[in-house]
């Protein structure tokens, strides 16, 4: 039992470095295939668009939940890892990137949503620190593709690929051979086609629900544009010091230490109480982000980069913790996977609308969007007054 919980973290961590491999080595991308440095915000999207579509076919076919999850895990990240290698295939064009990065992103959806229903079916007591781990774990692999460019920044970008594949492989081995079916798994539900729609009938399962699509539209959106602002700028700064890939991938994965943290603190707080806390300090960060994106002082950018990247992902393992406590028992995969599909589903309408208004002129101005997105999860969360999670052992 000791083992379980390390094994789930290494293997979320191994399998996600796979999500933003292809935003790691984009200036690369767009010098071969001849593209707009705009092309970033069209292969993030293409991969939250193919974990939208893939969230969606296993919500309504019960994947994590008629079948072993540890099973789908490993075909998941084999196959993801196969269409994340294709990208680095001779003759493809712009349009087959779109398509294998696409399909990436379909069997990411076997991959994160499933590893916290693993998660699930072994921690009842304390899953919100159990997912603080998970979380943190998909954090640090979202930002690692970025510390492979750093390191391998005189090899081909090929390399990145190579490296996060082999990665994804080795995870979901180790899911499989280590990580059997959890002791509070429920077993062989039949097809329910309409079993993933059952917790939105729940009042506490739906304030939750938004409180988590508030904090997702402003998420990846501000992962996405990290190394677009560093590069902003030294633009407007050219004396800045800063290795970009490098400093990209340490603010990203600083968020990784904050989901344990959070997850510790929800132990005292109370899940609900520590994820409105983070929302509202990371909902402050965008309101104030003109005065410190384009300050002079390189230093107060970077501390200022690190404490938005800790409070924005910081309430994630909790609204993951109080879906998964307010969902159905028998539908409990189905649930967490449908509420990931709905909140990746927003991930691309703030991603491509900062991406359509970002000039030159507005740059300073127009992340204060991304506080849309806390706001009114805010709002749901503080509706629900009396959210409690329905089992007594969980968190407060």
């Amino acid at each position: 039992m000791k083992r379980v919980l390390p094994v789930i973290v290494l293997s979320q961590f191994f399998c996600t470095s796979l999500w933003f491999a292809g935003n790691a080595i984009i200036s690369d991308i767009v010098k071969q295939f001849h593209l707009e440095p705009a092309y970033l915000a069209h292969l993030a999207s293409a991969v939250q668009s193919g974990f939208i579509a893939g969230t969606l076919i296993f919500a309504v076919l019960s994947i994590s939940d008629r079948f072993s999850p540890s099973l789908v895990f490993f075909l998941s990240s084999l196959v993801a890892a196969l269409f994340n290698l294709a990208i680095s295939f001779n003759g493809i064009n712009s349009s087959w990137l779109l398509l294998f990065r696409f399909l990436t992103g379909f069997f990411l959806a076997g991959i994160y949503p499933v590893g916290m229903k693993i998660a699930a079916d072994y921690y009842q007591q304390g899953l919100g620190k159990s997912l603080g781990f998970l979380v943190g774990a998909l954090v640090i692999g979202t930002s690692f593709p970025h510390l492979l460019k750093s390191i391998t920044a005189a090899l081909p970008w090929k390399w990145v690929i190579f490296s996060t594949s082999f990665l994804s492989v080795m995870g979901g081995l180790a899911m499989l051979l280590w990580i059997p079916d959890g002791p509070y798994r429920k077993a062989g539900q039949p097809l329910n086609p309409g079993a993933f729609l059952k917790g939105f009938r729940d009042k506490k399962f739906r304030a939750v629900s938004f409180g988590y699509f508030g904090h997702m539209w402003e998420l990846y959106a501000f992962w996405v544009f990290v190394p677009v602002i560093l590069t902003a700028y030294k633009d407007h700064y050219p004396g800045a010091g800063f290795n970009i890939p490098f400093l990209s991938f340490l603010i990203i994965a600083a968020g990784g230490v904050s989901c344990v943290l959070s997850g510790l603190i929800s132990q005292w707080l109370g899940a609900k109480k520590t994820a409105s806390i983070a929302l509202l300090i990371s909902c402050a960060c965008c309101i104030i982000s003109p005065l410190l994106l384009f300050n002079r002082s390189e230093p107060a950018l970077i501390v200022f980069l690190f404490t938005w990247s800790m409070a924005v992902i910081a309430d994630s393992p909790l609204f993951s913790t109080l879906v998964a406590q307010n969902a159905p028992p028998v539908s409990k995969g189905a649930s967490l996977t449908i509420v990931n599909c709905i909140g990746f589903s927003i991930t691309i309408i703030s991603i491509q609308l900062i991406n359509a208004l970002r000039t030159e002129d507005n740059a300073r101005y127009i992340y204060m969007l991304l506080a849309i997105g806390p706001v009114l999860g805010l709002i749901a969360l503080t509706r629900d007054k009396d959210n409690h999670p329905k089992h007594p052992e969980a968190v407060k």
